[in-house]
Formats: structure tokens, sequence, C-alpha cells
């Protein structure tokens, strides 16, 4: 892998190096029983399905604390020991904190691993102490820090300043770090993250190497450095509209958002809280006072453990409860099937659903309000059409008031194993806001290759009005993202191209060298995207030229910001940034070529 040299960490330029190769399972639970009905003799048997309960608990791997628990940092140490370096391993874990004030505790966090508090506001759970992302486990290289979540929580670090040093799959949510935040790791090395929501940061916010960032309807105080690619909406203090030097893209609002359901305590009973949609939000839902929304009982939820069938998990749905997916992996041998509006599908400590024989992991109908959040589905070996499908085909129907949200709902093929989808992301329905989720195809671990995880398309936007606030979508081996639908909007895109190419002819697009990481279709007539970055790779075959990383019609109402293409090391070359506008990227310098509006 190509070595770059650092800068100071005042005046941090860092340039990435490519990643390089790198657990317990929770409980099963028995699926339903039918339970047998005697009848007279002259009466054929009958079998009922017996009802599935609501609540319950929450499992092994869900492990919570209070004040008064003994023993928290050395529990804490043993999950991270075990996480650490766990990059496609099998374990899953939530460590959760009831309301209250903990001393003294460093909760360093490993793959698969989310921490959360158990208030209705962060401030409701206070540790006096860290929650710490690092990368000791790569060298500090930070690049490969996926897959784990800090939320709802209130931080006062020992050293006055907290360390997340995170690359993709990543969130920072519903937090309030009373001092300042340095996303970096240990040494200044390299970072490739991140996403903050809906938190305040006391003190400032130090990127550092982090080549690229979104914050959105947050509070900070301050943001020491850019390198690449920085992207704020809706947040208080965020730096000025600059981009690209230095590349500073701030929008004063976010258009809609809708946070993401939370767990959380209400005396003794567990609730999920659901909070409501804002348009043109700015600033954190909780800073004044209790959130604005609605909240449902544990009971209203299957408590999903790892080992249930689909066809179970579908029958808590038909019978109208939501799903709660405990941490483990669940294997599906259908698609689960979300028809009522308004359900909530939340997924605790990175549970994991995987598509067996081909099928799709999860559907929606064309309904208001469903929910999916904190979840992350593997591709299997069988190749799948699509893996996570938002309404059926031709859906058309409003949802401007109730919108579904797909939020860190994450989508990898290969790395843990085979895997393959022709398309990984569908999205049909209407309004639907896609708010934080990382599309990736492995380009290291197990099961990878050109054709050995072949997925042709990352995401795919049919329908009309979707917003995406945090769009992370990467080594597709054709279009990573296609948009079809009118209207659409992003705010913070950020693609690496496939660099396992084999050769020219191998991303051959027609006459067109190589496909766009994001193509918005010739029929559309209106769209707008914010800070969006594509990067390329071909370290297998270096001279592969990529006519450009962005594609669109020409036209007043398909409009671009803040756009630029990197060619790491001179591994490949884009001709243009957007259609045929911007400067090629050159040489073996990797310096961004950018395009501040288009047309």
């Amino acid at each position: 892998m190509p070595h770059f040299p650092m800068d100071s960490p005042d005046s941090v330029r860092s340039l990435p190096a490519r990643r390089s190769v790198l657990g317990a399972m929770a409980a099963t639970a028995a699926s339903p029983t039918l339970l047998g009905l005697s009848s007279p003799a002259s009466a054929a048997p009958v079998a009922q399905p017996r009802a599935l309960p609501g609540g319950g608990d929450l499992g092994p791997n869900v492990i919570v604390f209070d004040p008064s628990t003994s023993g928290i940092q050395a529990k804490l140490d043993e999950v991270f020991r075990q996480q650490e370096s766990a990059q496609f391993g099998t374990g899953r874990y939530a460590l959760l904190f009831k309301p209250g004030t903990y001393n003294g505790l460093n909760a360093q966090l490993g793959f698969y691993t989310s921490i959360a508090g158990l208030g209705l506001s962060p401030d409701d759970t206070a540790i006096n102490g860290d929650v710490t992302v690092d990368a000791g486990w790569f060298n500090g290289n930070a690049t490969q820090n996926f897959w784990r979540s800090a939320e709802n929580l209130a931080l006062t670090p020992v050293s006055g300043t907290n360390r997340w040093a995170v690359a993709q799959a990543a969130p920072f949510r519903r937090m309030h770090v009373r001092g300042g935040l340095n996303l970096a790791p240990t040494g200044y090395g390299w970072a490739s993250g991140g996403y903050i929501a809906d938190s305040r940061i006391d003190g400032s916010v130090g990127p550092y190497s982090q080549q690229q960032w979104y914050t959105r309807d947050s509070s900070v105080d301050g943001w020491a450095n850019a390198v690449w690619n920085m992207v704020f909406s809706g947040v208080q203090g965020a730096p000025a509209q600059s981009f690209p030097n230095p590349p500073y893209t701030t929008l004063d609002t976010t258009p809609v958002s809708r946070e993401k359901p939370f767990l959380y305590l209400n005396g003794s009973e567990y609730r999920v809280f659901l909070p409501e949609r804002r348009t043109n939000a700015r600033g954190t839902t909780w800073g004044s006072g209790t959130p604005r929304g609605t909240s449902l009982p544990l009971t209203q939820f299957y408590v999903a453990r790892p080992g249930v069938t689909a066809a179970t998990l579908n029958a808590a749905l038909t019978q109208g409860l939501h799903l709660l997916l405990t941490p483990g992996i669940y294997h599906l041998d259908q698609p689960i099937q979300v028809d009522r509006a308004g359900t909530v599908v939340l997924g605790l400590g990175y549970a994991t659903l995987i598509p067996d024989n081909g099928v799709t992991a999860l559907r929606t109908a064309d309904v208001d309000g469903v929910r999916l959040a904190g979840f992350l589905i593997d591709a299997g070996p069988v190749n799948s059409s699509t893996l996570l499908e938002v309404g059926p085909a031709g859906a058309s129907a409003s949802h401007s008031a109730n919108p579904t949200t797909v939020q860190d709902v994450f989508i990898r093929i290969g790395g843990a194993g085979a895997g393959k989808a022709t398309t990984s992301m569908v999205i049909n329905s209407r309004h639907t806001i896609i708010d934080h989720t990382w599309v990736w195809r492995a380009d290291h671990g197990t099961g990878v290759g050109w054709e050995t995880n072949r997925a042709d398309y990352g995401i795919r936007v049919n329908g009309d009005d979707v917003l995406a606030t945090g769009l992370f979508v990467e080594h597709f081996n054709k279009y990573d993202v296609q948009w079809y639908g009118q209207r659409g909007r992003t705010i913070f895109f950020q693609n690496e191209k496939a660099y396992d190419a084999p050769n020219q002819a191998a991303i051959q697009n027609g006459n067109v060298k190589g496909y766009a990481a994001y193509k918005v279709a010739d029929s559309v007539t209106t769209h707008e995207g914010w800070g969006l970055g594509s990067y390329c790779y071909y370290n297998v075959d270096p001279t592969i030229v990529q006519h450009n990383g962005f594609a669109a019609p020409n036209t007043p109402g398909v409009k671009f910001h803040d756009l630029l293409v990197v060619s790491l090391g001179g591994q490949g070359q884009y001709e243009h940034v957007v259609n045929e506008t911007g400067a090629p990227t050159s040489g073996t310098s990797t310096v961004p070529s950018t395009v501040v509006s288009y047309p």
C-alpha cells in the first residue's frame, strides 16, 4: 500500500493509505411453536399459531449498567479486548447505561460495539470519563475503524478532549461532550470518517487527519481544520462556507430531518422514543429540554434473538408488533416484509441480517413513517438482486408529512465471507430520508475479488423527493449511486471507486471511460447536491482512466455545489469532475480537482 508523508498536527493534510487485510454469538431463541388443539374425532385437527409476546429480556449481549454496578470498567475492558481487532468477527454488543453519574470510566469501543445512555436527554446519563476510539490495533491507522457507535451520553473527558478516531459506519449521535472532540488517532495517522448528528460539543472539534466529515443539526464551539471535504448542515458554530480553500461546505439548516429512534428508560420501563420530523432544522433536538416526539413501550416490540426465523419476524409484524433486533447474526430464508405504516425496525449492537439463497433481506410497502435504524445487512454467497427495498417498484404515494427514514443502516458485500448482490439498496418510496449509510463492496477481508464479491450497483433511487444526508457508498463494479427520481437532494457524499478493476476494459461504459460514482439519469430535470467527493485508486492497473466522478443531465434544474475528485497517489486518473467540467487530476499528486458550482 502507498505511504504518504504526514504534516504536523497544526497543519495536517493527511493522505490515505489503502486499507490492507487485517466472538461470541448471542444466544439463540427458538421460533414459536404451534399450539395443537384437540378436536372431536369427527373433525380435522386444527393448528393455530400462538401469539408472539411483546417485550422481554434483551439478551446476553445487551449489557446494562447503573451507577451502583460493580466492575464496570473491567467489563468494558473485557468486551474491548474481544472486539478491538475483530473486524469480521461474529461478536455483537450493546453497552447501555441507566441515567445517573458514572466516574472514572474509559469505554474503549471496538468493532460491532454500541454504547448508549438510557435517558431521554444525553445529560441524563453523565460519564466523567471518556468514550474512546483509537487505532492502536492497526498501527495508528484509523481508516478501518468501522461499525461502532456512541449515542445519548454526556461526557466530561479526563483530559478535556475526547478521542473519536473512526472511519465509515461509526455514528456519533445525541452526544454532549463537555469539552473538545479529537477525530484523529494517536499520532495523527490516516483517518477516513465520519458522521455527527444531534450533538453538542462544548469545545472545539479537531478533525486533523480526517479526510472528510459530515455534521448535521448540532452545535460546536469551533472546528480546527479541513483536509478534503467537511460538510455541515444545521450546525451552530460551524465554519463559514469557503470551499475549496478551506474545503468547508456549510448549509445554515437541514431541509428535512428526523432523528433516529432510541431506547430509553421511563422509571423501570423500557420504551423507544420516536423523534418528530423537523423542517429547516438547526441545532440539537434536546437542547431545550425533553425532545419532541412520541414513544412506544417495549411491549409493542417483538424482541428478536439471533436464531429466530424470518417467518417468525414476519409473524410478529403481521401481528402488529415492531421489531427490536438484539445483537447478533440473523440468517433469513425469506425477506422481512414491513407492510404497516409507522413500523419501527431498530437494531442494537450492530444486529446483522444475512439473506440466504439470494433473497432480499428487507422490503417495505409504500406506507407512511416506517423507521429502519441501526443494523447491518451482509450479502450472502448466492447473488441477491437487491438487499434492501424501500417501497415496491412504481411506488407513488406522497409521504411528505411522514417519510420513511433509513438511519445507520449499513450494507456490506464481501469481507466477512463471500457475498454478491446486483443492487444493494433500492429506494422507491417518495420523500424517503436516507440519514447516514455506508454501502460497501469490500476491498479487503475474505471473499473479495473483482468477480468474487460482484456487486454492480450500490444505491438506486427511483422515488421522487428523496433526501440523503450523509451518503457513503464505495467500490461497486459499475455505478455506486444511480438517481432516477425527481427533486432528489444529497448533502455530503463520500465515494471510492472499485480499485480492484483488472483493466480499462473491465470498467468501460460504452464509449465512456469508467462508470461515474454518482449518476443522475438523463430523464431527471431537478436535482441538487452539496459537498460530494469521489476518489480513485486503481492499483491493479494504474493506467486506468476514469472520465468523471459525477455524471448528470446538463440542465438548469440539476445543480451541484462543491464537488471534488482525487486520484490517490496517481493510481488511475480522472479526466473531469462532473460531465466535461473540471480539470483532470494531475500525475502522482494526491490533490483534489474541484468544481464549486455546476452548471
